[in-house]
């Protein structure tokens, strides 16, 4: 393991997201888990663009917060597999985020469009060339979405996300990856909406 974050740095996030999510729970606001499932786009992903691409790669995940009448909380979770597309020196990069979100989520009636703005944390686990690699970084996102509620308690959401590295990837070490980069990406998500 190479340019590991120390373990105390790690848990910024999580600290971050749940002192958020308290202050919007005691804001009158309502709690809510949303599973989702949607595609990684543009800058480092296999996936140049938005549309017309081949080589799409699933990135699952859930978020969990508060969200209220004008602003909201959440903590997310993503993971994407062979995260930079095909490749035919047979390796593998695969990506987990997990990100503490802030959200200006105006409400009309049943739909709630939003804007998010976080920081959190980006791994990258890269396997191929006979040796692995894991790194650790610090990035942030930003992006919008709607939320379309069926009832007070479910809905639906999509939503566009843009995730940016503060530090840079080192995949020297692989043939047909080798170069630093500070990794960035788009994601397109649908997903449901279970508020409590």
């Amino acid at each position: 393991m190479r340019n590991m974050l120390p373990a105390r740095r790690l848990w910024i996030p999580v600290i971050a997201a749940v002192a958020l999510i308290g202050s919007a729970r005691s804001s009158s606001a309502q709690g809510f888990i949303s599973p989702f499932y949607g595609y990684n786009f543009g800058g480092d992903a296999g996936c140049p663009e938005i549309t017309n691409c081949e080589d799409k790669h699933a990135n699952y995940g859930v978020a969990f917060g508060a969200l209220g009448s004008v602003v909201g909380f959440e903590a997310e979770f993503a993971h994407t597999n062979d995260f930079l597309g095909a490749s035919s020196a047979a390796q593998s990069t695969n990506v987990l985020t997990f990100m503490g979100n802030f959200m200006l989520a105006p409400k009309f009636g049943p739909i709630q469009p939003y804007g998010l703005a976080g920081i959190g944390l980006i791994r990258t686990s890269v396997e191929g060339a006979g040796e692995d690699n894991d790194e650790n970084q610090a990035g942030y996102d930003l992006g919008g979405g709607l939320i379309a509620f069926f009832s007070s308690h479910v809905g639906i959401r999509g939503d566009v996300r843009y995730f940016h590295a503060f530090d840079v990837l080192d995949l020297s070490r692989f043939p047909n990856l080798a170069r630093e980069t500070k990794l960035d990406f788009g994601r397109f998500a649908i997903a449901v909406v279970f508020k409590f």
